[in-house]
């Protein structure tokens, strides 16, 4: 069976009750996709936590983690900035921190990401902008 988004309602939900999200993959030069990305959902009021193993200290004012596994608090969304080939092992990490949901950006896909994901419990978002779908979905509601 082919893998299918959530509804418009049910992401719009997802954002509703996300409170910290953990960035993988997130550069800390401001002109990456992934730092324009993470810096947006920080002003809309998401608690933004950086993964990523080259860089160390802060990002976004931010400590910076290695990975999933070294994150001390709650995830409530995993925003994946990685290539779709590297998705699977970033679900199982997401699975193993007991995060709610698995959010491969714009342009990244991979079943076999979405499946272990889904098995383990999490929702499931492909293919989608985080910062697009917070925008259209709730505008300014979260400040």
């Amino acid at each position: 069976m082919a893998f299918e988004n959530p509804s418009r309602e049910e992401i719009k939900e997802i954002l509703e009750h996300a409170g910290n999200i953990a960035v993988v993959g997130l550069s800390d030069k401001p002109d990456r996709t992934s730092y324009m990305v993470a810096q947006a959902m920080q002003s809309n009021g998401y608690r933004i936590i950086p993964v990523n193993p080259a860089v160390s200290g802060q990002i976004l004012g931010e400590q910076v983690y290695a990975s999933l596994a070294d994150v001390p608090e709650p995830i409530d969304i995993v925003n994946v900035f990685r290539r779709s080939e590297y998705t699977p092992e970033v679900a199982r990490e997401a699975v193993a921190a007991r995060a709610k949901v698995l959010w491969l950006q714009q342009g990244i896909i991979s079943e076999e990401a979405a499946q272990i994901a889904e098995q383990g419990g999490l929702k499931v978002i492909m293919d989608r902008c985080i910062k697009v779908e917070d925008s259209i979905l709730l505008g300014k509601s979260r400040q």
